[in-house]
This record gives structure tokens, sequence and C-alpha cells, in this order.
């Protein structure tokens, strides 16, 4: 690990997935998540405030980076929620066979190096009944912003955690075996559209 992704890129990261537009679509989709709950990409916590504590009787929370772990421990210490860590990675789920009643997954698809195995975990740990929650930025409908995402995201991954910006989202959920129940798109205001263009709504496991 370099200087970069060890001292500059946490903060970053931090600060990036706190932006307005972002909490905004957070605000969003956290509150559906209910029951036993595994997180995907907990970073710093920043879904947290937004969990409705009436219906969450437990958060597993998977994030592989002590850095971000880190930062998250104020929000975790604030929060009423009962929260356990998971240090693995999204290809990597530490859990039994149908332990979650809900997957949530935000912005974090993108930097999942083997993003359909962790696709595959989520889809082993959720109960039949469950629902995984999405929210994702991934590839534009137009095509020269679809364009500059290719063009872009060799530069952006570096930069970025090794984001990569045109992901098809809804390709890889059912590919992994979920059928998508809700979906809303839209690009993102005050962002800039090669990394805007958003997804987000539920699936269940076909």
């Amino acid at each position: 690990m370099g200087l970069y992704e060890k001292y500059l890129l946490p903060p970053i990261l931090s600060a990036a997935m706190g932006a307005k537009p972002i909490t905004y679509q957070r605000k969003k989709v956290v509150p559906r998540a209910e029951g036993r709950v595994l997180e995907i990409g907990f970073g710093a916590g920043h879904n947290l405030p937004f969990y409705d504590p009436a219906k969450v009787s437990h958060l597993w929370a998977l994030e592989p980076s002590n850095d971000m772990r880190a930062r998250a421990g104020e929000r975790v210490r604030n929060s009423p929620l009962t929260i356990e860590f998971l240090d693995l990675p999204g290809e990597q789920i530490p859990l039994q066979d149908e332990d979650a009643d809900t997957v949530l997954i935000t912005y974090t698809m993108c930097t999942i190096p083997d993003v359909m195995k962790a696709l595959g975990e989520m889809r082993r740990v959720l109960k039949p009944q469950g629902r995984m929650i999405f929210c994702e930025h991934g590839e534009a409908p137009d095509a020269n912003i679809k364009r500059w995402q290719e063009r872009l995201t060799p530069v952006w991954k570096k930069i970025g955690g090794g984001c990569h910006l045109a992901r098809p989202i809804p390709k890889l959920i059912g590919d992994a075996g979920f059928r998508v129940l809700d979906m809303e798109t839209m690009y993102l205001p005050s962002t800039p559209h090669f990394a805007g263009f958003n997804y987000w709504g539920s699936a269940a496991k076909v």
C-alpha cells in the first residue's frame, strides 16, 4: 500500500461519501432496512444516522479497512443500534447461509474487485424472503457520457480506490441471481455526469 492509499485516500473517500447529494440518497434507502442487517462497505458509518432503530435488531458492518472503521468511531458510539464489525471484504462474508433479513449496499459495488463473487456471497447470506437494498452509481444511459466513463475509468480507479465509473448495476444484480423489485435512476445534482448516474431500489433472490 502506497502513501496515497494509506494517508490521503481514506479522508478523501470519507469526505466524498458525506457529500450532500449522496447523503440525500442515503436518506431514501437506508430506512428500508429491517431485521438482521448486513451492510456491505460500511466505511466511516455515513449510513448510521438513517437506520430506523425500531426496525433493525442487529447490524453487521462489513468493512475491511482499519482506517475507515476508526473514522466510524463517533457515529458508532452515538448509534442506538447493536453493531458488529466484520473486517473482511465483500467477497468473503463470514456469515452463515440465510443469516440476514436485509443486505444494504451503498456506493460500494464500484470498488469491489470481484463484484460478482461479492454479490454471490450477498445472495448466499440473504434469507429467502429477504431484500437487498442498493444505491449505487454506475453506467450512464447516454452514449456520450458512457464514452467519457470508459475513457476516465483507468485514471479514476487509481485516484478513487479502485472505483469503476461504468459498472452496469442492474445487469450485475440480475446476473448474480437477484430480481430487481423496484428501481429508480437519475443523475445526481451538483455531481459530474460521468460519476453521478445513480441507481437505487431493492432486489430479492430468484
